[in-house]
């Protein structure tokens, strides 16, 4: 997915992160268009910009498409990172200069990894009538954020834990492992809380965690949770406490790695190390270059632009310690 704001602000990752729970509200951000799908964007904020290598996660939907008039994502660039779809209706198509094409529907993790350099198109199917579910960006470490263009699929099987259930779709939880390849160790899995049931999870304490939440209302380690929250647990906690107080199931997703302790600048859809960095990508893709390549099925016309740069020189953000 792209990041259409007219004016992205740079992010940065570094430094450690507090231990405590905050809650992170969400901010509405228009897909673009004349009716303007609009997702709940949770990462990155300014006090807040990652939870593991996880720098980036918009939630979006139920979504009317005949009302929105759905996801239609021209083709866009991305370096040094890689996005994690996830869909819990609906279904999106994606292709990528790397000449992937492939179908994202619910319960199924399509993982692209734009290393160097990518472009891709998102939209959703003619036969999709409500679009809803969750993407996802990961930061690349400086050793492998030059490398490969790669895809992955994963459709994980759901595993009853005493009051729910979870589908790992990468790195492990509740004794189920997805096969998925990342750069740095991280958790990501649909997390169902069964109505008035509490859910006890078992992680690992070298880890930072996050739970958007995707129904109304839900306790996290005994801090309550609204639609689209995200709350945020720091290293330290070897279980997260999840009880639901409604009476019908709770669903969120569950984002959690170790600390990322690179510095880096987050703009629009690039994730690099410095502002000459960030601005070389923009020339590049507004100047067509090859690093970016082209997506099958559309025109030379078809494509998102590089909003401008911002007037200051771009620097990364401290985390809060």
């Amino acid at each position: 997915m792209s990041n259409l704001e007219a004016h992205p602000v740079e992010m940065d990752c570094g430094g450690e992160p507090d231990p405590g729970i905050e809650v992170i509200g969400a901010r509405k951000v228009p897909l673009g268009g004349p009716r303007a799908m609009l997702v709940s964007r949770t990462l990155p904020t300014r006090d807040r910009s990652m939870i593991g290598a996880w720098c980036f996660a918009d939630h979006y939907g139920p979504d009317d498409v005949a009302a929105t008039g759905g996801m239609r994502v021209l083709p866009h660039p991305h370096t040094g990172l890689q996005t994690v779809s996830w869909l819990f209706t609906g279904e999106i198509e994606h292709t990528d200069s790397a000449g992937v094409h492939a179908m994202v529907r619910p319960g199924e993790l399509n993982l692209m990894s734009a290393g160097h350099g990518i472009s891709h198109s998102e939209v959703s199917t003619p036969e999709t009538t409500v679009l809803h579910g969750m993407q996802l960006w990961v930061a690349l470490p400086d050793v492998a954020r030059h490398g490969p263009t790669g895809f992955q699929f994963h459709a994980p099987e759901p595993v009853a834990l005493p009051g729910g259930v979870v589908r790992v779709f990468i790195g492990s939880l509740g004794g189920a492992s997805s096969p998925v390849e990342t750069a740095t160790p991280l958790l990501g899995a649909e997390v169902i809380v069964d109505a008035g049931a509490t859910l006890a999870l078992e992680v690992d304490p070298a880890f930072e965690h996050g739970l958007v939440l995707d129904t109304p209302a839900l306790n996290f380690c005994e801090v309550g949770l609204e639609h689209a929250d995200l709350g945020y647990a720091g290293p330290g906690r070897t279980e997260l406490v999840l009880h639901n107080p409604r009476t019908e199931p709770a669903r969120a997703i569950l984002l959690g790695g170790e600390p990322f302790d690179e510095d880096l600048v987050m703009w629009w859809n690039f994730v690099g190390r410095t502002h000459e960095e960030i601005q070389e990508y923009r020339e590049q893709w507004e100047a067509r270059d090859e690093r970016f390549g082209t997506v099958a099925g559309w025109t030379q016309d078809h494509r998102i632009p590089a909003p401008p740069l911002p007037n200051a020189r771009l620097r990364p953000r401290k985390r809060p310690h």
